[in-house]
């Protein structure tokens, strides 16, 4: 048996419904207490934003339709998913002005443990070269990290089988004479299950070829970021972003107790993969080693990878950011130089997968670590002391 509800059309004249399914309202997943509600939050900033609720029996996480799609927070057990952000709620995307604060206003609405940046542009603000409506070339300021985040999903259903629970959602970033971007996503999740995955396709709607970039962002405070915490993940070479970040290179995978006054620390990474599917992993671990959250991509979709370290006062935003990507989260025109900077043909689509799992034991930790080391043992690392030309733009 498979339900399966729409949520979100642009030919519904009504609001999202409320609804509420679970274990025992559908015949489905029946060895697990899972349950799956729909709700509009009210009352200051988060007034009118859509999310759907999925507990899986095991894993739980809210899903932000207003938001890009993007996740607020999860829970499994006693792990918290996410981080205590300034910004308490979900900030309507009304309330988002991009270019406030020099380009900076994407930091207003900043608060989900995964969120997507792009799909037109992401990385720090800055001037760019665009064509204008009359064929000119102009110069553009790009805001800090695109605008997907900040974009409602126009369509939005939910399915839920006999073995997982799928959302799938659909946003458009387009404008006249400029990109044409259309975000098709599922989230799927087993019923029982410690993960979840997030299969994403970015189309180009318009006849002209276009750029696209993509960045998760995935953000960890308390339990798992924590003074002795720890990040792994299989590299050939790692470089700090910039001088601040290279003052902390000789424990760039170490984190201390939050730090009233620190400023942000961001390295750069060529991971190293499998042979053939390019497949890789990134973890975060406590300092105990026994609870941790690991994402598993490929670098065919995904070959750029960042760490932003933000271990500030717990009240500012103590957050560390595992970040694969299609590029570096430097200025656009800056990887364009690069060659980073991808382009979608007229029609063309480009598929990505990120896989998110949560552990929840040292045997499960110690696996992982185990699957790290061994792709690692296959390459060689170099970790430079300072920034290099080929990430940054020194």
């Amino acid at each position: 048996m498979t339900f399966t509800q729409s949520l979100l059309h642009p030919e519904n004249v009504d609001p999202m419904p409320r609804l509420r399914f679970d274990s025992t309202s559908l015949t489905v997943g029946l060895k697990h207490a899972w349950s799956v509600q729909t709700r509009t939050l009210r009352g200051g900033k988060q007034e009118g934003v859509d999310i759907v609720e999925i507990d899986n029996g095991r894993l739980s996480f809210t899903v932000l339709l207003t938001r890009g799609m993007g996740i607020w927070k999860g829970k499994l057990g006693d792990i918290e998913l996410g981080w205590d952000s300034p910004v308490k709620d979900p900030v309507h995307p009304a309330y988002i002005q991009s270019m406030e604060n020099g380009g900076l206003g994407w930091l207003k609405g900043f608060n989900e443990w995964i969120v997507r940046c792009g799909l037109s542009s992401m990385g720090a603000p800055g001037l760019d070269s665009m064509v204008d409506n009359n064929g000119n070339a102009m110069q553009t300021n790009l805001p800090l990290h695109g605008n997907i985040a900040n974009t409602p999903a126009r369509i939005a259903s939910l399915e839920i089988g006999e073995d997982e629970i799928i959302l799938r959602g659909e946003a458009d970033e387009t404008m006249m004479f400029g990109p044409a971007l259309r975000l098709r996503t599922e989230i799927r999740t087993r019923f029982g299950s410690s993960s979840l995955s997030i299969d994403d396709t970015v189309t180009n709607l318009g006849d002209n070829p276009t750029e696209h970039q993509l960045l998760y962002h995935v953000n960890y405070g308390a339990p798992l970021l924590e003074k002795g915490s720890r990040f792994m993940a299989p590299f050939k070479q790692a470089a700090p972003r910039d001088p601040r970040a290279a003052e902390g290179i000789e424990r760039y995978d170490r984190f201390d107790a939050p730090q009233p006054g620190f400023v942000e620390q961001a390295y750069f990474f060529e991971l190293a993969a499998k042979r053939g599917n390019r497949d890789t992993l990134a973890m975060l671990r406590n300092a105990q080693g026994d609870k941790a959250s690991l994402l598993r991509f490929s670098l065919k979709d995904f070959p750029c990878f960042t760490l932003w370290k933000n271990t500030a006062g717990q009240a500012d935003g103590y957050v560390t950011g595992l970040e694969p990507a299609t590029s570096y989260p430097n200025p656009r025109n800056f990887e364009r130089s690069k060659g980073r900077v991808l382009t979608l043909a007229g029609g063309e689509s480009r598929q990505t997968s990120l896989v998110v799992e949560v552990l929840d034991s040292k045997k499960a930790v110690k696996a992982a670590e185990a699957e790290i080391n061994a792709l690692q043992k296959a390459a060689k690392a170099k970790i430079h002391s300072q920034a290099i030309a080929r990430f940054s733009n020194i």
